[in-house]
């Protein structure tokens, strides 16, 4: 498969964005709190080009400072680099694609239905694809996160809506890399603890991307539908849930970290203006 540069000019000097916060959606007024460590005000913004409206799932590549990507519903690999363009590799005809890890230059992506792919270059820079079929479950039931966890040293897959759920908690399941193997729910997270620390109590949470945090360890979570950064450690506990602000993150879809702690979240276009990339620093040692 051959490597294709799509738009060299299309992405232009990254910008600090002055984020003015205190307003919710539908009227409502919340007090915008920062997560502990960052800044939600200030971020620095990729505006990424139409190929990308759908962007799915990120994950941040520390030897060039770029990020590698997914498109919901297109097979394609995407790398975004500032200044260099971007590049991408087809591994698929095409799916309903949530999420990418990266781990040990091997990709991994989440289908909705918790399907994994296994994506590997070999020396002609293309792709080979290893499929392995999620086995656990009903059939029925809808993923949006797949991330790793260093402590497990697996994949964790938390439902968006799986059967087996009630209304107060959500499953999750650990998928081995090095085996190829699925395991039943390692931990489950209450929705309900989440709600009521927003005084939401009728709140049903659909979570949409999470990634652990290298410099603390523990595990932050988007939910586009909330309109929420839920984080907890490693192993499902509540520390603090945040309202983030609906103008600025109109669809945030996939979060990841660099080495240092740098925090990015990426929003699809919603049909409003494009897709894009927000950069929040560590602000801590």
């Amino acid at each position: 498969m051959q490597i294709h540069i799509i738009n060299r000019l299309w992405l232009p000097a990254l910008i600090i964005l002055l984020i003015s916060m205190g307003c919710g959606s539908r009227g409502e007024s919340f007090v915008l709190e920062n997560p502990d460590g960052y800044n939600m005000k200030k971020a620095v913004q990729m505006k990424l080009p139409l190929d990308l409206d759908e962007i799915s799932g990120i994950a941040y590549y520390p030897p060039d400072s770029s990020v590698f990507a997914i498109n919901d519903e297109k097979g394609w690999l995407y790398k975004i680099s500032n200044g260099r363009g971007i590049m991408h590799w087809e591994f698929s005809k095409g799916a309903d694609f949530e999420d990418l890890v990266l781990l040990d230059s091997i990709f991994y992506v989440l289908e909705s239905s918790g399907n994994i792919l296994r994506l590997s270059f070999n020396a002609q820079n293309s792709i080979a694809v290893q499929e392995y079929t999620f086995d656990k479950g009903s059939g029925k039931d809808e993923f949006e996160i797949l991330y790793y966890d260093p402590g497990r040293k697996k994949m964790i897959l938390i439902c968006k809506d799986c059967d087996l759920d009630k209304k107060h908690s959500l499953s999750t399941f650990a998928f081995d890399p090095t085996t190829g193997q699925y395991e039943d729910s390692p931990f489950t997270i209450n929705v309900q603890e989440i709600a009521h620390s927003l005084g939401d109590d009728k709140m049903k949470f659909k979570p949409s991307a999470a990634s652990i945090n290298p410099k603390n360890g523990l595990l932050y979570i988007i939910s586009s539908i909330n309109k929420l950064l839920v984080v907890m450690d490693s192993d499902g506990k509540l520390v603090k849930a945040y309202r983030i602000d609906p103008v600025v993150f109109k669809q945030p879809e996939g979060i990841s970290f660099s080495p240092t702690g740098g925090m990015l979240i990426s929003n699809e276009s919603a049909d409003v203006g494009v897709a894009d990339i927000l950069f929040y620093p560590y602000l801590k040692p």
